[in-house]
């Protein structure tokens, strides 16, 4: 069986039959425990009336005047309806309430209970709400009234009244019930699978490549907060693989003009001038170094771009390693020198690196640094007094690949630099953005989160 709806519902169904059976048999033990306690109270009462009765009656041999006179005076001491037959079955005495308790029987079919006493004498007895109750019979026949010895005690036999029927009311209304909430689970448990259903047509799709899909997350339950995080999930994946179609489009892009000008300048050393064979060794040791570059930039952004987490978690003083880069570059560098970090310090020199030749490719040689700490952050601010980065631009130049316009042909670079900035610092739980600079210029603040 394969179908989850089908395991759910065959599970309910399962538990709810189960629960009927336990309860029938509870039940059915609860009735005739109550059905032998009936019997017993029935005995014990129907036995001391017809004792009491009996013991309290004149003899058989006695008057019917005065057997009747007996019976009624009875009848109305217990309020009960009785009736006297004799031996051989015929009417001695009866009483009124008898007689109308037994014509309002007759459309209900109740029957009157007989009691057979010792002296071959019938008391037959009614009483509204016994309905209809066997027939009890007295125990051995009495001894003529000149033998010794007490009478023997009247008992009664009773068999079960036929509304119980061997509980098979109680079993018709367990089969009602049961059917009942098995047909009410179907629905329940089957809009249940039918949402787990969608949501895995969903991932086959997205699976299938339809990066764009997404799958209903209406609701507040658990299949609802599985489907919000395959969403949540689909959307991360599907910028990060934009992420990378793009970079692989971007790298292809530039990777054509260095790959162009060794070609022009490899087929033109063999007919060079030996001054301009000179001039054409440079060009293309610069163009192996522009590729160089970017073939690891390329690199490390894929690998950050697949990396949510950093391999290692170093401390890193920040005024030290601004210090080493800055050297690099002759760039001022000034702030707190006991200012650290917890992070990837290849990494974070890295960014340094990055800002320092961005900020000497563009802005000239006037550069600084300055490290601070600012409210449980470590700032880094790198400033330059270049021609600046207009306000429209500010949040593009950190996309892969864009450039400022005019800038490409006359500063170089491949475009990746603020792009690999931006990935190190939110790898590290930071930021990076960029200002403008009183003056002129531009100003690069890297804020990390301080150790």
């Amino acid at each position: 069986m394969k179908s989850l709806y089908l395991r759910i519902y065959l599970t309910v169904v399962a538990a709810l039959l189960l629960f009927a059976l336990v309860a029938g048999w509870l039940a059915q033990r609860n009735i005739e425990a109550e059905r032998e306690n009936f019997q017993a109270v029935a005995s014990e009462r129907a036995t001391a009336w017809a004792e009491l009765i009996e013991n309290s009656l004149p003899p058989s041999t006695a008057p019917h005047d005065e057997q009747r006179a007996a019976l009624l005076d009875w009848s109305s001491r217990l309020r009960l309806p009785l009736a006297l037959d004799d031996a051989d079955g015929r009417r001695i005495a009866t009483s009124e309430s008898y007689a109308r308790r037994e014509q309002e029987a007759g459309s209900s079919g109740r029957r009157a209970m007989p009691i057979a006493l010792a002296d071959g004498r019938v008391l037959w007895l009614r009483r509204l709400g016994l309905g209809d109750v066997p027939r009890m019979r007295a125990g051995s026949p009495r001894p003529p009234d000149d033998e010794a010895g007490p009478r023997p005690r009247a008992r009664m036999v009773l068999r079960a009244p036929p509304w119980f029927g061997g509980g098979v009311g109680l079993g018709l209304m367990l089969l009602v019930l049961f059917v009942a909430v098995a047909a009410g689970a179907w629905p329940v448990v089957r809009r249940l699978t039918r949402r787990l259903e969608t949501l895995q047509r969903g991932v086959e799709r997205f699976g299938a490549g339809h990066l764009q899909q997404r799958v209903d997350d209406r609701g507040r339950d658990e299949v609802a907060a599985v489907a919000a995080s395959f969403n949540r999930a689909a959307d991360r994946i599907e910028a990060l693989v934009q992420s990378h179609r793009s970079l692989l489009a971007n790298a292809s892009h530039e990777l054509r003009s260095p790959l162009a000008r060794l070609k022009m300048a490899l087929a033109m050393v063999d007919d060079a001038a030996p001054e301009q064979r000179e001039r054409l060794r440079r060009e293309i040791a610069t163009n192996i170094a522009e590729l160089d570059a970017l073939v690891e930039e390329v690199l490390l952004s894929s690998r950050l771009g697949a990396q949510p987490e950093l391999d290692r978690r170093d401390r890193v003083e920040l005024l030290a390693l601004a210090a080493e880069e800055a050297a690099h570059t002759g760039a001022a560098v000034q702030g707190e020198a006991a200012l650290t970090v917890e992070g990837d310090e290849r990494l974070l020199r890295r960014a340094l690196r990055n800002l320092l030749e961005n900020a000497r490719r563009y802005g000239g040689d006037e550069v600084s640094v300055a490290v601070a700490r600012q409210a449980g952050f470590a700032d880094v601010q790198v400033c330059d007094r270049g021609p600046g980065v207009p306000a429209d631009m500010r949040e593009r130049i950190f996309e892969p690949f864009f450039r400022l316009p005019g800038h490409a042909e006359r500063a170089g670079g491949v475009g990746l630099g603020l792009a690999l900035v931006k990935q190190i610092a939110e790898r590290h739980g930071g930021s990076v953005r960029c200002d403008a600079r009183d003056g002129g210029g531009s100003c690069f603040l890297l804020r990390l989160p301080a150790a």
